[in-house]
């Protein structure tokens, strides 16, 4: 079968590839720099399911392929579940600018800085969306509870991943190796649930 992960993001296209091909081997995922362009409409929902479903209904509309879309996000207890459904432009800076992903999280560690630690509770949240040619639609969420730190440690991942500590854990998403992140990330979560839908 082939399926259609509406996203653009690069490195967000690689993790998904890697859980959905262990979870559904017998897929052909494709991304949307594979397929014709179409005009994408901005995240206007104020919710992670709301977007993940409107990029999903967006993505069949125009390709007629399956498609599963996400939208992922930090949520800071401290800062009452925000950036959330903002979090990839959280500092104000347009898609596509050199080290936006830097100045969100360092906005996020300013709005935090006089939070004491034990109030640094957090979780990544992911809401996927499956939406199928003949208007069957299907969304799950995944959550990974964690904590912040205060200054970014590590090289992999993206986003917020150098300054978040799983519950369970001592390095920060960043540091964990990709199998590792998968196994208990919030999209690995999510999509693993959308696999068994495949």
């Amino acid at each position: 079968m082939r399926l259609l992960l509406a996203t653009r993001n690069k490195k967000k296209l690689v993790e998904l590839r890697r859980v959905l091909a262990e979870a559904a081997s017998d897929v052909e995922l494709v991304g949307l720099d594979d397929v014709d362009e179409y005009p994408e409409s901005p995240e206007t929902g104020l919710t992670f399911e709301d977007n993940a479903l409107l990029k999903a209904r967006e993505a069949v509309q125009f390709t007629r392929l399956p498609s599963i879309a996400d939208d992922s996000g930090l949520a800071v207890d401290a800062l009452n579940g925000m950036p959330g459904v903002f979090s990839a432009r959280w500092s104000g800076l347009p898609s596509g600018t050199p080290n936006r992903d830097e100045a969100n999280l360092n906005l996020v560690l300013a709005q935090v800085a006089d939070v004491p630690d034990e109030h640094l509770g957090a979780a990544f949240v992911c809401a996927a969306a499956l939406v199928w040619p003949d208007g069957r639609e299907l969304v799950v969420r995944g959550e990974m509870r964690g904590h912040l730190i205060r200054a970014p440690r590590g090289d992999g991942g993206f986003g917020y991943d150098p300054i978040f500590v799983a519950d369970g854990h001592d390095r920060t998403t960043a540091e964990l190796t990709p199998a590792e992140k998968d196994a208990i990330s919030h999209r690995g979560i999510a999509f693993r649930a959308l696999a068994e839908h495949l």
